[in-house]
């Protein structure tokens, strides 16, 4: 509420006019308000029965009345825009004005103890999870048997809704990670990767429709792993940022523009918390990455070591090989990459290794469950 009604007072007095109140708080005042409620009613409840030791101790009127009503449905609203509020916290943080009123105005006041806004805004989450503790806490000391299975039906109605939440957050959180890669990460046409391929001005617009961007757009796809690597090309060492997803593999190369996203306002880009602090470092200081090579499906990659004798001989450390093969099994590309440690090496083998078998398995199941003939009805 401090930083909250602070926020308000500021903006009345036409400062931070631009900061968005709900963006970072939601709906905090009614959570607030529904959770001090329950929290009354729950020690009314206390109280009368202490006041009147005959009387027994029920909490079911309580129980139903917030657990059946909106007490989990304000937390869900409010933690399905928590992620959202630290992707803008976390961009608003970099202004002035904004850390002034953060740290001055705010931070310094003794009912904060100390505490950030970061470290506020994330406990409502914590208070959802422990629900069910509270209320299995009460199963167990009631006598009650009736009062027992609405209690049990009540914790798993809680339960489920917790586990429906940490889905769409999940979704959520990866579908603006991947917002955010598609910014980051550029496609270059054919004919600027490949000097190969010769197309003349009149033609190139109807290709560059076929926009290749669109590949991360996908909701269900995932990222495994990501990290910067080295390539080791003929004539020279290339820093390389790789990602890893659960069905190809894309190597692109780092490059630093500016420009990219606008020039010399680079420190106020929005960066996704949930993205690698190196690749977040990158970004604001206007980094891109441009795709080396087509994007290699996981079952056309071939994943080799490269032997100790051969570190001798080539100066290798910490490398692996990388094969791209076509539909005829035939090698297309190879990329001969170098991690910083051995241990970073064995954790990029390990995830490869395991996003292969992952992926042959799901679609040998999906490929099994296609050819399967229904069972052939009585009435034929």
């Amino acid at each position: 509420k401090i930083f909250m009604n602070t926020l308000r007072y500021l903006q009345s007095n036409e400062f931070l006019l631009d900061v968005d109140l709900w963006r970072l708080f939601a709906n905090l005042e009614e959570l607030n308000k529904i959770s001090l409620s329950f929290l009354k009613t729950f020690f009314q409840t206390v109280k009368e029965h202490i006041s009147k030791s005959e009387s027994p101790l029920d909490f079911s009127s309580v129980l139903r009345t917030f657990f059946q009503g909106d007490l989990c449905q304000t937390h869900q609203i409010y933690c399905l825009n928590y992620t959202s509020a630290v992707f803008y916290l976390e961009k608003l943080r970099l202004r002035e004005d904004f850390g002034i009123y953060l740290k001055q105005w705010c931070e310094q006041n003794e009912q904060c103890k100390r505490l950030r806004l970061p470290e506020l805004l994330v406990a409502p989450l914590h208070r959802l999870t422990r629900y069910p503790l509270l209320l299995n806490n009460i199963w167990k000391r009631s006598t009650d048997e009736t009062e027992k299975g609405l209690i049990q039906s009540l914790k798993e109605k809680v339960e489920k809704s917790i586990r429906d939440l940490e889905g769409k957050v999940k979704w959520l959180d990866n579908f603006q990670k991947f917002r955010q890669l598609q910014e980051v990460i550029i496609w270059p046409q054919v004919w600027d990767r490949d000097k190969r391929f010769f197309v003349p001005e009149c033609l190139k617009q109807s290709l560059r429709e076929n926009s290749s961007e669109n590949i991360l757009s996908s909701a269900n796809r995932r990222l495994l792993h990501e990290g910067r690597l080295t390539l080791a090309e003929s004539t020279r060492l290339l820093d390389v940022y790789l990602f890893l997803f659960d069905d190809f593999l894309l190597i692109t190369k780092i490059k630093r523009n500016k420009k990219k996203y606008g020039g010399s306002d680079t420190s106020l880009i929005s960066v996704c918390p949930s993205l690698t602090p190196e690749l977040q470092s990158f970004i604001r200081e206007g980094g891109f990455c441009t795709v080396l090579d087509q994007p290699i499906p996981l079952d056309r990659l071939i994943l080799k070591n490269i032997e100790l004798v051969q570190v001798t001989v080539f100066s290798l450390r910490n490398a692996f090989l990388i094969q791209h093969e076509n539909r005829y099994r035939q090698c297309i590309a190879v990329f001969l990459l170098q991690a910083p440690t051995e241990t970073a090496k064995k954790a990029w083998k390990s995830q490869i290794e395991t996003a292969i078998a992952n992926y042959t398995t799901r679609h040998e199941t999906k490929k099994s469950t296609e050819f399967c003939f229904p069972v052939e009805s009585s009435e034929i």
